[in-house]
């Protein structure tokens, strides 16, 4: 496959992935996943999705994961350069474009807070109440740009970095670093039952990266087990700890089932709406639906938790690894932004080639 266009579904299928979990906040915030299901069979299923700003706008998710390539691809000179290239993206992202996206305040308020003209203005203090998804959910441009094996320590200190612009507390920006790599890992088309234990080992370059800059070291040592814990037990549960073992899914998992999987790892019955659980729910769906497209919809993305989150991650995931295959147009043609995703795509592909 065109290296490119893995590029460019990962950057447009993460949109379309949002824009359906998100349907103009209805689904979203529709707690039950069969009421859901019930609602796309009624429109023809999946492939009858026509994913259109007029009829399914992106969210906040979206808006941010262009902010993010946008601060990539910007001329930077030096690391220091680039977060706060990505702060004043993030800055006027939010002045700009979020209006009936729903933005979390979380992130809306970290954002409030950046002062990117000043030195190290991109950061901003620990908070006990940072884990939540909005790090992980604006994080596919970083695997796309680091997307090369022997980019991983850029990765994992960009990733770090531009998620706890808004997440300060390892739950929240360590779901970045998820989401990156994973991205990347598509790119390598790794298999994804290697990616979990890929994870795993790479949180141990993670905690160096924290241990070398020396900012908030003992809170983040304070709380950093949650997310190492809930990944060491899901992959535990999937039986892939090793890498090498195909996942174990239960023999009943349907729509019902799965609602109350992604419940049982949330932090707070709220499946994906945190830094742990949103990557996670996005991989679990990657696992279970191979390439289809359609299966990948009703696991990540139609669901009673935070769709919208867990359907960016899982479409950009998914389209780094499979491209367009099989996606129906409808589903992605027309999605709102999609030439801007395209150009960004394309860019990030070149830049990344062209890095050392």
């Amino acid at each position: 496959m065109d290296r490119e266009e893995k590029y460019r579904a990962a950057m447009v299928l993460g949109a379309v992935g949002d824009a359906m979990g998100f349907k103009n906040g209805e689904w979203e915030f529709t707690y039950d996943g069969a009421a859901i299901h019930q609602a796309v069979a009624a429109r023809g299923g999946v492939a009858k999705l026509n994913i259109t700003e007029k009829n399914f706008i992106v969210s906040d998710d979206t808006i941010l994961h262009i902010a993010t390539a946008n601060g990539l691809i910007s001329d930077w000179p030096d690391q220091e350069t680039l977060f706060k290239n990505i702060a004043k993206e993030y800055i006027q992202a939010d002045s700009n474009e979020m209006a009936g996206r729903s933005p979390g305040p979380t992130t809306m308020g970290s954002i409030a807070r950046l002062r990117p003209e000043k030195p190290q203005g991109y950061r901003i203090p620990f908070s006990r109440s940072g884990g939540g998804c909005g790090a992980a959910m604006r994080a596919a441009p970083i695997g796309l740009l680091f997307s090369r094996p022997d980019q991983l320590r850029k990765l994992v200190e960009v990733s770090i970095e531009a998620g706890r612009m808004t997440h300060n507390h390892p739950t929240g920006y360590l779901g970045s670093l998820a989401t990156a790599l994973f991205v990347s890992y598509g790119i390598q088309d790794k298999p994804p039952r290697e990616w979990g234990a890929g994870l795993m080992k790479t949180l141990g370059n993670a905690w160096e990266y924290i241990l070398k800059v020396g900012i908030d070291v003992e809170e983040n040592k304070t709380h950093w087990g949650y997310f190492e814990n809930a990944w060491s037990k899901y992959l535990e549960l999937r039986g892939i700890q090793d890498g090498k073992s195909d996942p174990v899914f239960p023999e009943k998992y349907g729509v019902k089932e799965r609602d109350e999987f992604y419940q049982s790892v949330s932090w707070n019955g709220w499946g994906g709406a945190s830094g742990h659980d949103a990557p996670m729910i996005a991989y679990d769906a990657i696992l279970g639906a191979g390439d289809s497209w359609e299966e990948l919809c009703l696991r990540a993305v139609l669901h009673g938790g935070d769709s919208d989150s867990t359907g960016i991650i899982a479409g950009s995931a998914w389209g780094a690894l499979h491209g367009f295959k099989n996606v129906p147009e409808a589903n992605y043609s027309e999605v709102e932004f999609h030439d801007s995703l395209v150009k960004l795509a394309r860019k990030l592909c070149a830049k990344c080639a062209a890095m050392k």
